[in-house]
């Protein structure tokens, strides 16, 4: 069986920086509940009809986790949210993401320079070309940037060919990871 990575997403933050998911290991509640300014996550397209799967550092659930599962345990869709925390997803295929985001962890510290929280013990990452901090190009996004179509035929450039991939809503997430594993 050939496994490809066919894309890396990155959960963009509400107005107010911060958004909801579930069964999260650095959650002091017994739900597992986190509100994080940003997170990102692998999913895993493989070919022969088996279900996508989502590798996710943080997450308490099994790793890694088919896509479905991961969703409605993680993302949890059916949970009614206030608007201001409705997520979206930023679709970019994983090479890509790879080669071009950047953090040099300044969105974790204050504005006199101390760490908020501590933070991971792994290195900053840095852009294949030099970049040390491209974060707000990932995470500034709006509901005015999703795309309404998730067809693959409409989306597939955008995301195997630019930097900052696609945008699309939460319920979109499982159907675009669809359209992807038809390509495979």
């Amino acid at each position: 069986m050939t496994t490809s990575t066919s894309g890396c997403s990155s959960f963009p933050p509400h107005p107010f920086l911060l958004i909801p998911l579930w069964n999260q290991k650095a959650s002091k509640r017994a739900d597992g509940v986190i509100l994080w300014d940003y997170h990102v996550i692998c999913i895993q397209i493989k070919q022969g009809g088996v279900p996508p799967l989502v590798w996710d550092l943080d997450s308490s659930l099994p790793f890694p986790s088919p896509l479905p599962s991961y969703v409605s345990e993680t993302i949890r869709p059916s949970f009614q949210l206030f608007s201001d925390y409705n997520r979206l997803f930023r679709v970019v295929h994983a090479p890509i993401f790879l080669r071009c985001f950047a953090s040099d962890r300044r969105h974790m510290k204050d504005s006199g320079g101390n760490w908020i929280e501590e933070p991971p013990p792994h290195e900053s990452i840095v852009a294949e070309d030099g970049t040390v901090h491209n974060l707000n190009e990932y995470i500034n996004i709006s509901v005015a940037d999703a795309i309404t179509d998730v067809t693959i035929s409409s989306v597939k450039d955008t995301i195997f060919t630019q930097k900052h991939g696609v945008v699309i809503k939460e319920n979109q997430l499982e159907e675009l990871s669809c359209q992807i594993s038809s390509l495979q």
